[in-house]
């Protein structure tokens, strides 16, 4: 028997794999393919204050090994989650967490406020780094201040675990991750994706509507786990994990280079199954390794 459980602030997991926001729906699109009670915990699509119709069509398009997305925070906003979407998944034996963009501090501390009284709710992971909006989001992520004002007055409204999701798209990802460390940031996850785009050639147009969008999957996988490996070395809170992770060996590099969770994400579009198969990997390789916990393998990395 191995011992699969972490801990991120006061976030008890009962295994490392979480799923990534908006990849994954509010969880209970996955039910029919799932025991959603064996995730570590599920991560529900962005909430903001208001509803949001996303960006226009075309989206989405797949490019080699990853996609890109401009989705655009499409959701029916908080008090539609809380009303309708809570009850619903609340009995889950798994923490939910949930992922909160807004387009100004102020949004983002009132969507937190309205989901302090929910105590099902365990965390919230603080987007500051979605490249798909025109107002907030990525905007927040990309400067040392930025993330430390929004760590700052989300503190303030939300007293469980608060995660912020950093973006990729930065000189100093380190820099970033402290910011919103010495602000009150149990963990940090990271990363987000990448700016990219496409060009249909022969219509000379770009594919998404947006021009560009969010470039995901297996990728950018070797950048995130550098840019992992840089931060778990300059904080001292945990680090979660993602970034193309595809399988259980995708997530286990993670974990080697000092990630305390993974999440997945494109992943579940192929395999909807995915992220259950990525527990059984971990620990059948921590049984192979003769590792007793997580402990032991989180930053694990020989040099």
């Amino acid at each position: 028997m191995v011992d699969l459980s972490v801990k991120i602030g006061q976030l008890e997991l009962k295994n490392p794999v979480l799923t990534a926001s908006g990849t994954f729906g509010y969880g209970e699109e996955f039910s029919d393919f799932i025991d959603l009670n064996r995730l570590g915990g599920f991560i529900v699509k962005g909430t903001t204050l208001n509803p949001r119709e996303g960006n226009p069509y075309p989206r989405m398009v797949e490019t080699p090994s990853g996609m890109l997305n401009a989705v655009g925070l499409q959701n029916k906003g908080v008090d539609y989650f809380i009303q309708h979407i809570y009850p619903r998944i609340k009995d889950v034996n798994s923490q939910i967490i949930v992922n909160v963009s807004g387009a100004s501090i102020p949004d983002y501390v009132a969507v937190c406020e309205k989901l302090q009284p929910l105590n099902k709710i365990a965390a919230v992971e603080i987007n500051i780094s979605c490249p798909n909006v025109k107002q907030g989001g990525m905007a927040f992520g990309t400067t040392c201040a930025g993330a430390a004002s929004v760590t700052k007055e989300v503190r303030k409204a939300f007293n469980r675990t608060m995660i912020v999701k950093l973006s990729p798209n930065v000189t100093d990802i380190t820099e970033i991750a402290s910011a919103a460390e010495a602000e009150g940031a149990d963990a940090v996850s990271l990363t987000n994706t990448f700016l990219g785009m496409a060009i249909n050639t022969e219509t000379r147009r770009p594919y998404l509507s947006t021009i560009t969008g969010g470039l995901s999957g297996a990728c950018i996988r070797p950048i995130a786990v550098r840019m992992v490996w840089q931060v778990a070395n300059t904080v001292k809170i945990p680090v979660v994990g993602l970034g193309g992770i595809m399988n259980g060996r995708d997530a286990i590099e993670f974990i080697l280079a000092g990630a305390t969770a993974i999440q997945v994400g494109t992943a579940n579009f192929i395999d909807p199954s995915v992220t259950v198969k990525i527990i059984d990997y971990i620990e059948n390789y921590m049984q192979r390794h003769g590792i007793a916990s997580m402990q032991e393998l989180i930053g694990g990395m020989l040099k």
